[in-house]
């Protein structure tokens, strides 16, 4: 399979190419970074974006337009973007796409026992910390994390959760998605990290998934590449993999 890579001289660019070429079955058939042409890509089966959100849109309508599928580890999705990208891959011969705020297991894990969790207590919170370089606030996988909670309280008929907050300086409570509080940390010396904050009266639950570096993320970078080609249109997270 042919893999081209999309911010090859990024952080995380630089770990995939590694990863494809020293994986079994994959050729790296084309390192594209900022300001190169796109046209690189052409002839490959499966494109990795890891560039940025002002660019990613750009790119993907191209490697979709061109018949390769992608596989897209790029932050700053809002619904109408997801929107778009499903009308791309829902065209007749279209190529699919897989969208991800993160690739690592424990964070996919995480996630999800953190929805597990939600019905089962009064408050909860998000906090994730990150490196300072990191463009977007809150992380994908955090605002990720907060609709999975939201939605499996709204499942269970749960009660609003107690905020009793009527003056606050901006930004003192976080960001709110889907009804939950989100607050971002950027601190050098971090990489990624994030924790669910879960309380009742008189206990607390953590749960907490920690990345110390890129390599966390390769095994489902390359899940994601040798996948993606049978996965029908636009598939959102990797969890459906695991």
């Amino acid at each position: 399979m042919r893999v081209a890579v999309l911010g090859a001289g990024g952080r995380m660019g630089t770990q995939v190419c590694a990863a494809v070429e020293a994986a079994d079955g994959l050729e790296l058939h084309a390192a594209i970074d900022a300001g190169d042409s796109l046209q690189a890509a052409l002839g490959a089966d499966v494109a990795v974006d890891f560039t940025h959100p002002d660019a990613v849109m750009n790119n993907l309508q191209f490697l979709l337009g061109a018949g390769i599928h992608a596989v897209v580890g790029t932050t700053g999705f809002n619904d109408e973007r997801l929107a778009q990208v499903k009308e791309w891959t829902s065209r007749s011969g279209s190529p699919n796409a897989l969208i991800a705020s993160n690739f690592s297991v424990a964070a996919v894990l995480m996630m999800r026992f953190a929805a597990m969790a939600a019905p089962y207590f009064e408050s909860v919170e998000v906090v994730e910390l990150h490196h300072p370089r990191k463009a977007d606030a809150p992380s994908g996988t955090a605002q990720t994390t907060a609709k999975a909670v939201a939605a499996a309280r709204v499942n269970a008929n749960s009660d609003p959760m107690p905020d009793a907050t009527t003056t606050a300086l901006e930004g003192a409570r976080g960001a709110t998605v889907a009804g939950v509080h989100v607050h971002s940390v950027r601190l050098q010396g971090l990489f990624a990290h994030q924790e669910v904050l879960f309380g009742n009266p008189g206990e607390m639950l953590t749960i907490r998934d920690d990345s110390f570096d890129r390599s966390s993320y390769m095994p489902g970078v390359l899940r994601a590449v040798r996948a993606v080609p049978n996965l029908p249109g636009l598939t959102i997270g990797i969890e459906g993999l695991l």
